[in-house]
């Protein structure tokens, strides 16, 4: 299962490198592109994206600081806590969002007609926020 859940992730980067070269945009690499569509629509804390396990420490911040001289995010400090920076998207980072977004409903579409039904993308779905739950359980709390 886990070299299964790594195999699919590192495949699904090919598939949006691939996305990202038709599209015609080479500045940016695949996690880069992932990051921008996770940020998405909200204003987005640096430290919330390494909590939702998205991202590990200085790999964040180093594709953070890339995307912001890019210019496809800005950063602002907080008003209220000055330590939190809170990220949000330019126009140029929301195109890169509807990119994958984009390419996410094409890839469903294409499971759709090789009769991949929404039941079993539901229940594949379950399967793997359960699997994450186990995971997560067992980091916080032991083998119980």
């Amino acid at each position: 299962m886990v070299q299964l859940v790594e195999r699919l992730h590192r495949h699904f980067l090919d598939v949006l490198r691939t996305e990202l070269r038709r599209v015609g945009n080479e500045e940016i690499n695949a996690v880069q592109a992932l990051l921008l569509f996770n940020i998405g629509q909200e204003d987005v804390v640096i430290r919330d994206l390494r909590d939702r396990g998205y991202y590990h420490g200085s790999n964040v911040s180093y594709n953070i600081k890339k995307l912001t001289e890019l210019g496809y995010l800005t950063q602002e400090r907080s008003p209220h806590d000055r330590r939190a920076t809170r990220l949000s998207l330019t126009d140029k980072g929301f195109a890169i969002s509807r990119v994958v977004g984009e390419l996410q409903q094409v890839l469903v579409q294409n499971l759709k007609r090789h009769n991949v039904t929404d039941d079993s993308l539901r229940t594949a779905f379950g399967t793997l926020e359960h699997l994450e739950r186990t995971w997560t359980d067992y980091i916080r709390y032991g083998p119980n």
